[in-house]
């Protein structure tokens, strides 16, 4: 696959080189935590998936997730890792009120993959970030702060979290903005994540320094508390303003780590930054290493996917779609799936109707889909539907006013196209005898309009056309109704003249 590199944007204030590096954790898709057989779910009522395991009592033993083993072996295969033929876990020691064990059972010394690289999208054009390594690890519990009360759910202590750390191949705020959307629907297209920001199953921290050309990387900031790709662009967008600013008038930058106060749009003092050291890293005495063999290897290469830029650069080139077109159909799996699923109905006509299928989707289908809060995965709309739909369309049965009540039938009913224009009697009316029959009842209705429409004004014909649908339930095939009303219009003309 041929690869352009995209032209750098957001470069920061003029002198300065900019190294932006993210940490994004990602929440894994399992049915049970990464050492307990405790429910990993989100939302469920507060402290009710936990056990003595998840919860740190003294004396239980951590039994590893097999799954959550191989969804993060799979992360690391797509991200071009070497992935580890050895990979074994260690005690990351912290007190915080959320980690009840007071240490995180992390990895450090034998991460799953390392060494990898990872293509995404900006400004048109095509950059890589690479890939430090992904490790796995338990989440934390999660704080609730009301007044000057704290409160803490453990639900979310011990579920599955993948780290995936970027070296600091990042060059702006938009930069990592435009690398976070396409991570998530990155992680999204592995069934791995849900990358639901707002709840937490994907989270980013950043890392960021500026120095002068050709010096190499600066002092590292670490920023935290982002909730969205939005927030990480304008945090980064405020550090390279108050680094340049520091760096400017002479002064050191701290490394440390801030938070990022969207109310104040900048960030704030957190604390000083630790270093591996501090955490006294160790290997975790009640967890066995983990030796990946040919048969669990083979499962993790099967669930490998058409990953999202793969795919639209395909889609660009098989069905000739513009970027725009490619790039909307493959930010989510789904999407692109029904996209071609409709287009193998259509079989022979597929590559011309391609473009036809987008605009579909991207306007009708998605407005129907936005009214009633539904996706395509669980809406009565199937690829067969709406290829059957616009196969009526393109053979004149129906046309275009008509498909829409269509779609929005197929939507309400749950019925196919074929059912619908029958039980509706939405069939186009399209022989000439039918639609003479319909312009002369209106013309002899409408004797005024039909008398201005021989002088030559133009509106007129428009509210007679109006009216021939109108008496038509909209059935009347629009261009032959124009195209008839205009012969009789001439030929009622051609009568008068030759009577005078």
């Amino acid at each position: 696959m041929s690869m352009k590199e995209g032209k750098q944007t957001g470069a920061g204030r003029p002198g300065y080189e900019i190294y932006i590096g993210l940490e994004i954790h990602i929440q894994l898709l399992t049915r049970t935590k990464a050492f307990c057989s405790c429910r990993a779910g989100y939302g469920d009522e507060p402290n009710t998936n936990v056990c003595p395991v998840c919860l740190g009592y003294p004396g239980v033993l951590p039994a590893l997730n097999e799954e959550a083993v191989k969804q993060a072996y799979l992360v690391a295969a797509a991200l071009n890792c070497q992935s580890a033929a050895l990979t074994s876990f260690d005690r990351k020691n912290y007190f915080y009120p959320d980690m009840p064990k007071n240490y995180q059972i992390s990895q450090f010394y034998r991460p799953i993959g390392t060494g990898g690289y990872i293509d995404y999208p900006v400004d048109s054009g095509i950059r890589k970030v690479r890939i430090h390594d992904v490790h796995l690890e338990e989440d934390a519990g999660k704080m609730i702060h009301a007044g000057d009360v704290s409160l803490i759910d453990y639900n979310r202590a011990g579920t599955p979290l993948l780290e995936i750390v970027t070296e600091p191949d990042i060059k702006s705020g938009e930069q990592a903005e435009a690398f976070l959307r396409y991570f998530r629907s990155f992680v999204r297209y592995l069934s791995v994540c849900n990358g639901n920001m707002e709840e937490g199953s994907l989270r980013c921290d950043a890392n960021i320094s500026l120095n002068r050309p050709g010096a190499g990387l600066g002092r590292k900031v670490e920023l935290k508390n982002m909730n969205s790709s939005r927030f990480v662009r304008l945090a980064l967008e405020h550090e390279v303003e108050r680094q340049s600013g520091l760096l400017d008038a002479g002064e050191t930058v701290a490394q440390e780590t801030r938070l990022w106060n969207e109310n104040r749009d900048a960030t704030i003092l957190m604390r000083k930054k630790e270093a591996a050291h501090d955490y006294r890293y160790f290997p975790e005495p009640d967890l066995p290493a983990f030796y990946p063999d040919e048969k669990f290897l083979g499962q993790v290469k099967q669930q490998l996917v058409e990953l999202p830029l793969e795919r639209r650069l395909r889609l660009q080139q098989e069905y000739g779609l513009s970027i725009e077109a490619a790039a909307y159909l493959t930010i989510e799996r789904e999407t692109a799936d029904f996209f071609e699923a409709v287009l193998k109905v259509l079989q022979g006509g597929a590559e011309g109707f391609a473009a036809t299928v987008y605009n579909w989707l991207n306007g009708d289908v998605m407005k129907e889909l936005n009214n009633r809060n539904l996706s395509l995965g669980n809406s009565p709309l199937s690829p067969k539907r709406l290829a059957d739909l616009l196969l009526l369309l393109e053979e004149g049965r129906i046309h275009g006013k008509i498909a829409k009540k269509v779609l929005s039938l197929i939507f309400e009913r749950d019925r196919d196209p074929e059912f619908l224009i029958a039980d509706e009697g939405f069939e186009q009316i399209s022989d000439d005898n039918s639609l003479r029959k319909l312009i002369e009842k209106v013309c002899s209705d409408n004797p005024e309009a039909l008398k201005q429409a021989r002088a030559g004004e133009k509106k007129v014909l428009g509210y007679l056309i109006g009216q021939v649908m109108k008496s038509s339930g909209g059935r009347a095939e629009p261009q032959r109704t124009r195209n008839l009303l205009a012969e009789i219009i001439d030929a009622d003309e051609e009568k008068e003249e030759k009577a005078r």
